[in-house]
């Protein structure tokens, strides 16, 4: 039933892929049909069947029209043929730096009786795919130098894939992407593909940036034509690529099929593990101009703190004893540094390199580094709001009863939002400075929820539950992570050595691929005036808490940034974690009512007539 199966996707394939070269084909018909019309009325004439003023006129109009339909037929085909395909912006792992993963994959593809792919490449993303670059004339490892059409196509991994899952379960994920190399050989699924790329790549090129005026204007009649074409054959070119997708996984289930459906619990898992680390904890680090270094790391550490939370997530704990798939590769800390920063690229519209402003930080630091300056940057924006408003000011400075003695006295919400909202855009246009956390409209995307103030995090979405606000294209309790968390080669954090490059410093990890000019992929939607309100209160309120009760910042891996309260001081991991300070902050901006606020600062010992430092 397997082969039967296989057999069948791959006729279906093939047949898809030779109807759009059949739309090809009756395009090019179409634009050759002006020019038959004319040679025909210009042998007419050559041969005195065709005369009289009105067969001349005929001849002269139908030959114009011929030469400009040949012209741009030509210009289209030209461009469709000549065209870049964007590359999914990746990381590159050469032979020479991960050779056990390169045999593994080369031992699964000839399990299979595929052809190897050309290359590996990392992708900050929880998905695996094969990509064809033979315009970027690609060679096949150890093979000698082969025609660009005649490579294999690129896989394409998702680094969390790596560190979250063992060899084998990495492999039997990879099996059925693997066995895509063997439909993707065959000359008519090849040229249809490059058909369609080139379509799309001459669609999207009037806006590709630096093209110079009077080149986009011709660009945007052949994107035109593309567009039309890719109408003709989307329907095509989709059938074809599910019928790619059926051949290939029929073939891979002779391969450690039983292994992948236990396997792909684990790629759901990953997937809502990274998406919760990005929101949670990466992006209110990339806002600061900080850019967590070990991302993947981080994902090790969230699930396995998942699996303390959660009793269903028991069993995970037993796979750590096995040989995690990070293993395969030679450095990992370097390549984990590199898609970590690809991924603030992607979602973030950070940097290509490290510099003044933008710099990688360790998750040991993270919390005096990320939590304690974002709390403080946002008093002090908070506080400056309060004094271009005319709020009064006592005799101590910046304090919280100020805070608290304004918005119960002054119902006036709105204009302390409205005020913070220019005052984020003011700083965004400051000469110099990076985009403050949360500006709108920057590019940098909007500002988290302060998840200090969340409930405790309770299992994370079934497996396969894809994550919210992901592109198509994705903590131990009281900041201390899970020792039994860390992969080999990792300290009792979860994260690999730091190799941490030197502020201004370009980390020395792999090439990427496929990153200029990135849209930006932004994780969620912006934030109103008076969710930022209440975001700088609660800033405000934890500064107070570090300062003058002896509480700290913290890492949750699931939920981001904490306040732990009843340790030992600033930088103690001991503290217990304080969620419930969300409703009395907003008792205060709403309702005008500082005394639950007032309630909650006395129960953790924290004195608000007192200053608190700021940034």
């Amino acid at each position: 039933m397997g082969a039967m199966g296989e057999e069948r996707g791959a006729q279906a394939a093939r047949a898809r892929a030779r109807a759009v070269l059949r739309v090809r084909g009756r395009a090019w018909a179409v634009a050759l049909l002006p020019a038959a019309v004319a040679v025909v009325l210009l042998a007419g004439g050559a041969a005195g069947r065709l005369a009289g003023p009105a067969w001349d006129a005929a001849r002269w109009a139908v030959s114009g029209a011929a030469a400009v339909v040949l012209l741009g037929a030509a210009a289209v085909g030209a461009v469709v043929a000549r065209a870049r395909p964007a590359l999914t912006p990746t990381v590159e792992i050469a032979e020479s730096s991960a050779p056990d993963l390169y045999g593994m994959v080369r031992d699964l593809a000839a399990r299979l009786t595929v052809p190897a792919p050309s290359a590996i490449a990392l992708t900050p993303d929880c998905d695996s795919w094969l990509e064809d670059r033979t315009h970027r004339a690609h060679r096949l490892p150890g093979r000698g130098p082969h025609a660009a059409p005649d490579a294999a196509p690129v896989l394409v991994i998702g680094s969390p894939f790596l560190w979250w899952m063992r060899v084998g379960e990495l492999r039997a994920v990879l099996a059925p992407v693997v066995a895509g190399t063997g439909p993707s050989a065959h000359p008519d699924i090849a040229a249809a593909r490059r058909f369609v790329r080139g379509l799309d790549a001459a669609v999207a090129l009037p806006g590709r940036p630096g093209l110079g005026a009077v080149r986009r204007l011709g660009a945007r009649p052949v994107a035109a034509v593309a567009r039309t074409l890719l109408r003709a054959v989307g329907e095509h070119a989709a059938e074809m690529e599910r019928g790619v997708a059926a051949a290939a996984s029929e073939r891979a289930r002779a391969v450690d099929y039983g292994l992948r459906i236990v396997a792909q619990e684990q790629v759901g898992l990953a997937y809502a593990g990274w998406d919760r680390l990005l929101t949670r904890v990466a992006l209110p680090a990339w806002r600061m101009g900080r850019w967590p270094s070990r991302l993947d790391a981080g994902v090790v550490s969230a699930l396995t703190e998942l699996s303390r939370r959660d009793r269903l997530a028991e069993g995970f704990a037993s796979r750590l004893g096995e040989r995690p798939a990070c293993d395969l590769l030679e450095e990992p800390g370097l390549v984990d540094e590199a898609t970590s920063l690809l991924a603030a690229r992607i979602f973030h519209g950070g940097p290509a390199e490290p510099g003044p402003g933008w710099a990688p930080v360790d998750w040991q630091r993270y919390p005096e580094e990320v939590v304690d300056r974002k709390w403080r940057t946002e008093a002090a924006r908070l506080h400056r709001v309060l004094d271009r408003l005319g709020a009064r000011t006592g005799p101590q400075g910046p304090t919280l009863t100020r805070v608290l003695e304004h918005f119960s006295t002054a119902e006036d919400g709105e204009r302390v939002a409205a005020a913070l909202v220019a005052e984020l855009s003011r700083e965004e246009r400051a000469p110099g400075r990076a985009a403050p956390d949360g500006a709108p409209g920057s590019g940098t995307g909007p500002l988290v929820p302060t998840a200090a103030f969340e409930p405790a995090a309770g299992p994370l979405p079934p497996a396969g539950t894809p994550p919210h606000g992901s592109a198509p294209y994705g903590s131990a309790p009281s900041g201390s992570a899970p020792s039994s968390a860390a992969a080999p080669g990792t300290d009792s954090s979860g994260t690999a050595p730091s190799r941490t490059p030197p502020s201004g410093a370009a980390p020395a990890g792999p090439p990427v691929r496929g990153a200029d000019d990135l849209p930006l992929l932004p994780l969620q939607p912006p934030r109103s005036g008076r969710e930022l309100l209440a975001d700088h209160v609660l800033a405000a309120v934890c500064c107070a808490a570090v300062d003058t009760a002896g509480a700290a910042p913290g890492l949750d891996w699931l939920d981001g940034p904490v306040l732990l309260v009843g340790g030992d001081g600033a930088g103690d991991a001991g503290g217990r974690r304080r969620a419930d300070v969300g409703p009395p902050v907003l008792a205060l901006i709403e309702d005008a009512d500082p005394e639950p606020l007032r309630d909650w600062l006395t129960s953790v010992g924290a004195r608000p007539e007192k200053p608190v430092r700021l940034v």
